[in-house]
């Protein structure tokens, strides 16, 4: 990715969302849900298809490649965060900072399941 990406080329909204533990229900029982941490402005670029057989099922996976600014929010993202675009759900594989572009863009790998 090179460190010349400007603003403008982030064209897609993404939602990252964190799992956290809510309390509800007639006795306050806690539990644990997928809640919105985040929606921010990304480049997204697909990176491959490809078939993981698991368990004697194949099933179809999309890679790709969100860069998000850097900021305090995105800064904490980890691979137990996903990522909702356009109705699917991407399960985070990876977060790192762009080589040469210290505290600016972050590059987010992840995958999601195609055959849903």
């Amino acid at each position: 990715m090179p460190a010349q990406l400007q603003a403008g080329d982030l064209d897609r909204r993404i939602t990252i969302q964190r799992f956290t533990e809510v309390v509800s229900g007639e006795y306050n029982e806690p539990r644990q849900v997928w809640g919105d941490l985040i929606t921010v402005w990304a480049k997204k670029t697909d990176a491959s298809a490809g078939e993981a057989y698991r368990a004697q099922e194949v099933g179809a996976q999309i890679s790709a490649r969100f860069v998000v600014r850097y900021f305090s929010t995105t800064a904490s993202i980890t691979p137990k965060d996903r990522i909702s675009y356009k109705g699917d759900l991407y399960n985070i594989t990876r977060v790192k900072e762009i080589k040469d572009t210290r505290n600016a863009w972050l590059e987010i790998e992840a995958v999601a399941r195609a055959d849903k």
